[in-house]
Order: structure tokens, then C-alpha cells, then sequence
């Protein structure tokens, strides 16, 4: 018995969202008497931190404290229409249409503001905390709180925003006409390092090195632990996770989580991740999003490991032991690669 040890490259570019019917997302910003916002949404966070970042560009672009926004994902029925939380458009279509919608309630906000202080709107501005002043004038100034008293009880103004995006029609080229299907692209690089055992065929991870350009990562540790995480969904898929052996029939099928295999603790291996960021001129605040580019480099990356390994090209996925030591007795043995 040899254990033999294998290292793989992959690299992808993904496109961000879709451009069917121009993959709308809607959003309302609305704010209530104590100051405090409220954005809808009918985008489903996922576990991915949809709301936290959507709240923390609602705060931002209105300009008050991050703890001063909730965000309310109710259900397709009483919520703004979304396209859905699926093709890693999240960040991206939803985060503008918060964006939008957050620069119209803003706009209301500050002409409130306004005239409560005897200026024009033009000449103020917002401090983050929670304050609204005359700019140059930080004394005169007035609570968020008390300009949504004064605008709901006073001057009859509903401090509120729709915001929505729609991905503008492509250009058709009119030679050959070809059209470009996205507006920006996330791209990444992982290199994954395992040892193949030639008796068993079983396969280990020993380390995973990756690089994700996703715009700018407005929440890095939240960005860190979906790439984490999307990583070691991706090695479940290349190595683990199938309804065989008699897909769609379910006999003999897994029933339950200890017969339908994936990777515990014991599986998991050092993983060293670099984010690069490089706005994208449309993301909000240059944001574009990991999403499902998190697992997409992983599993060519593991199958190219394993033929550097052993010298078995497999394309059939999950890469069970099965398949692997069919694969070296059908070639009359492992065969090492150069390692470069």
C-alpha cells in the first residue's frame, strides 16, 4: 500500500446574476417615529448574510447607525418583487435596489431635516451616529429621531424609498450577434494538495490555498466564511455526495445522514484564503459577491489533484475509492505525475 500525494490547479470566472428579463430586484426603505428603518424585502437570506449586508448598505447610504436598520425578509406575497436568492446575485442586484431605494428615503429625510433647522437641504448632512447638521455647523444640528417625529406628526411626510435594479439590455453585436449575458464577473484560483491511497482508493485533503477577486468584500468576515464554507461544499460534492447507486429509483438510495456521505470534522483540512478586491463599477459600493463561486474551483481542482496523484483522469462525480481503484487497476497501477 502507497499513499501517494497529488496537487491540482483550477481557476473560474463567474458571471453575476442573469440577465433574464433583467434580473429585477425591488426594495422599500421605510422609517417609523423612533427614528429606526425598516427595509423589505422579499430576497430569502439563505444562512449567506443577506441581511447583514443589505443592512449595512441601507446605513450606510442613508447615513445613520448600522444598529438603526432592520431588515424584514417576510414572503413573496407582501414583499417587493425579487427574482430569488440563487446565481450569486444577492449582493449584487438586491444590494442596489437597497441602495435605491435608501437614496430616495434618504432625500425625504434630509428635506425634513431641513425644515425643521431653516436650511436648505443642500447644506446638510449626516455624521453616522445618528445626527443630522448644517455642514461647517455641527451645533445646529437634529436627531434622526426627532426629524421622523416631526415628519409623521408635523409636516405630514412619509419618510420612505423604492429602490429597484434591472440589468440594462446588451448591446447586440450586429455582425455576429453576440451579446454580452452579464455585467460583471467574480473570478477565482484554488489549488487543492491530497493523498490517493492505491489499495483503497480512498482519497484525503490536505490543504486547500485559494484566491477570490469578488469586488469589494463590504463584510470581509462574513465574505471569509461563506468562501470557508463554499470551499468544503465543494469537496463534498467532488469526493462525497450522490443519491446513486440507482438515481432516480430510490431503492437502496441513502435514507439518512449517516448513509448519504459527506465530510466531518475529521475531512477538513488547512485552507489559506486571499480575497482581491476590484470594485465593480456597478456593485454597490463595488461589491459583486462570492456566492456559488465559493465551491465551483473546488471540485476540477480536486479531480486534477488526484490525476497528478495517481494518474487516473476521473469526470464522473462523486470521485468515490470505487471509481479511483477501478481506475488504477484498469491502467496496471498507480501512476505518479511530475509535480510542478
Amino acid at each position: 500500500m502507497t499513499r501517494h500525494r497529488g496537487r491540482g490547479m483550477a481557476s473560474i470566472n463567474y458571471p453575476i446574476g442573469m440577465n433574464l428579463g433583467g434580473d429585477p430586484s425591488q426594495a422599500l426603505v421605510h422609517s417609523n417615529p423612533s427614528g429606526k428603518f425598516t427595509v423589505a424585502l422579499s430576497s430569502i437570506d439563505l444562512g449567506q448574510g443577506m441581511k447583514s449586508v443589505t443592512r449595512q448598505i441601507c446605513a450606510e447610504t442613508l447615513g445613520v447607525p448600522v444598529e438603526d436598520v432592520y431588515v424584514d425578509t417576510a414572503d413573496s406575497d407582501t414583499g417587493p418583487h425579487c427574482m430569488g436568492s440563487f446565481a450569486s446575485r444577492g449582493t449584487h442586484r438586491v444590494g442596489n435596489a437597497v441602495m435605491a431605494a435608501a437614496r430616495e428615503a434618504r432625500g425625504v429625510m434630509m428635506e425634513a431635516a431641513a425644515e425643521e433647522l431653516e436650511v436648505n437641504a443642500a447644506d446638510l448632512e449626516t455624521d453616522g451616529r445618528g445626527n443630522i447638521h448644517v455642514k461647517g455647523a455641527p451645533h445646529r444640528s437634529i436627531s434622526t429621531k426627532d426629524v421622523a417625529i416631526a415628519a409623521q406628526f408635523k409636516q405630514g411626510r412619509t419618510i420612505s424609498g423604492r429602490g429597484i435594479f434591472l440589468v440594462p439590455l446588451s448591446e447586440v453585436n450586429p455582425e455576429t450577434g453576440e451579446m454580452s449575458p452579464a455585467t460583471c464577473y467574480a473570478h477565482a484560483c484554488l489549488v487543492a494538495e491530497v493523498d490517493v491511497d492505491d489499495e483503497t482508493g480512498e482519497v484525503a485533503m490536505i490543504r486547500m490555498d485559494s484566491a477570490y477577486e469578488l469586488g469589494r468584500a463590504l463584510n470581509p468576515r462574513l465574505v471569509e466564511q461563506q468562501l470557508v464554507g463554499g470551499a468544503w461544499m465543494g469537496v463534498s460534492h467532488a469526493l462525497y455526495e450522490t443519491p446513486e447507486p440507482y438515481y432516480p429509483e430510490p431503492v437502496h438510495g441513502p435514507r439518512d445522514f449517516v448513509e448519504y456521505l459527506m465530510p466531518g470534522p475529521g475531512d477538513i483540512c488547512p485552507h489559506d484564503i486571499a480575497v482581491l478586491e476590484r470594485p465593480a463599477p456597478d456593485g454597490p459600493f463595488g461589491a459583486k459577491g462570492p456566492g456559488e463561486m465559493c465551491a465551483n474551483p473546488v471540485l476540477p481542482a480536486v479531480a486534477n489533484a488526484i490525476f497528478n496523484a495517481v494518474g487516473v483522469r476521473i469526470d464522473d462525480l462523486p470521485i468515490t475509492p470505487e471509481k479511483v481503484l477501478r481506475a488504477i487497476k484498469a491502467q496496471g497501477g498507480a501512476r505518479p505525475q511530475a509535480r510542478r
